[in-house]
């Protein structure tokens, strides 16, 4: 028999939990942690699971954290997941509480995405009686970059794979408030690539003696924008971003060595390959008109494009229509480039990734996931929290 969910009252249950879902999320946002190995977090996040009388495993070889709740009647086995790392940045937002932690902050949220993951949980656990099957609490390190949602694959978090899987993701560019996802392709797939050229080196006032690798990387760096632009689909969009480029000590030397560093997202396994062999034969072609030697590799573990189901979307879509009113919910025409370990996890159980808005009211221009002075409006997070329960609730 289906139950009935009193939806307005969830949400209103989720609000009232508001003091204790920023408490938490304030501690862990003062206490920032770096890939895998995120000790405090983790036992944060125990300590908490065992006081709602959740039981909880923690990962064997990373800081993961899989808790379960058994509802009383029959029915599927919904996901639940959170990111827990934060990034290398020097916060400078001025909070008062800002990170402790020199040279780390919580720069895209994953603080709120724990702290209401927490708060679904109790009121999952409030709502016992009424769930129908199963909920998994997947608390998962090392999204930046580290593909900690893979490695808790492979300690058998989907070992049997849920029927649902989602996951909510703050982002500072859309109104507070505001829930919003799609069907398809959701995110990026994103790759690293690592240029190394190998010139010869010598003094600057004799250019002709030495091989100079620093005008090799200013071309080759233009050229691969160009590249891109006459080799890939349009209709099948890639971004290709140069973030680092590394030469030289002094003025009046020519080094003997450039590196560039820089990553590429693309909406397709397709496009993805041609990117790949596009940047290997842009470089060695660069290279070889100007007599130096080059290396190309892809140094990062990079994730797949984040693919939403389809069905899962929609039914994401009604249940937050349902929660806060069709104003506040935003069917994405496009998916945006950025990338997501998630995806792994919607390779084997059909699910959603979700964004919640959480930029700052009155803000014009808020500073975006990754800025050292990202601010998180906390007046939305009961709607994710509400929203984690809901998806679970209904049937």
């Amino acid at each position: 028999m289906a139950t009935t969910i009193d939806v307005k009252g969830l949400l209103a249950e989720a609000k009232a939990m508001d003091p204790k879902v920023i408490e938490v999320r304030r501690t862990i946002h003062a206490h920032p942690e770096l890939g895998l190995d995120l000790p405090i977090t983790q036992s944060l996040i125990l300590n908490e699971l065992a006081g709602m009388g959740i039981s909880a495993t923690p990962g064997r070889t990373i800081s993961s954290v899989v808790g379960r709740i058994d509802g009383a009647l029959e029915g599927p086995t919904t996901l639940l997941r959170a990111d827990m790392d934060a990034l290398a940045l020097v916060e400078e937002t001025g909070l008062p509480f800002a990170s402790t932690i020199p040279g780390l902050m919580h720069a895209c949220g994953h603080d709120a995405h724990v702290a209401m993951l927490l708060g679904a949980a109790q009121l999952l656990m409030d709502h016992r009686d009424t769930l129908h099957g199963s909920v998994i609490l997947a608390f998962q390190p090392g999204e930046e970059g580290a593909g900690g949602a893979r490695r808790m694959i492979e300690e058998g978090l989907v070992d049997p794979a849920p029927d649902r899987s989602y996951a909510q993701h703050v982002i500072t560019n859309l109104p507070s408030g505001l829930i919003a996802t799609r069907g398809g392709p959701m995110m990026a797939s994103a790759d690293e690539f690592l240029i190394t050229i190998t010139g010869r080196g010598g003094h600057a006032s004799a250019p002709h003696e030495a091989l100079d690798p620093i005008p090799v990387a200013a071309e080759l760096v233009v050229a691969l924008q160009v590249a891109l632009t006459r080799r890939v689909n349009v209709f099948d969009p890639a971004v290709l971003t140069v973030g680092q480029i590394d030469a030289g000590t002094t003025f009046n030397i020519i080094p003997e060595l450039a590196t560039i560093r820089g990553t590429f997202r693309t909406l397709s396994e397709e496009t993805r390959r041609v990117v790949e062999a596009l940047v290997a034969r842009v470089a060695h072609g660069i290279a070889d008109a100007h007599g130096v030697d080059v290396t190309v590799s892809f140094p990062m573990e990079s994730y797949p494009v984040t693919i939403n189901d389809v069905a899962g979307a929609e039914r994401a879509l009604g249940l937050a229509r349902s929660l806060v009113g069709t104003s506040d919910v935003l069917a994405m025409e496009a998916p945006v480039m950025g990338a997501e370990d998630f995806s792994y996890l919607l390779q084997v159980s059909p699910g959603a990734m979700i964004f919640l808005g959480v930029a700052p009211p009155g803000s014009v221009q808020p500073a975006p996931n990754h800025s050292n002075r990202m601010l998180v409006d906390e007046a939305a997070l009961h709607r994710g929290v509400a929203l984690h329960a809901l998806l679970a609730l209904a049937e």
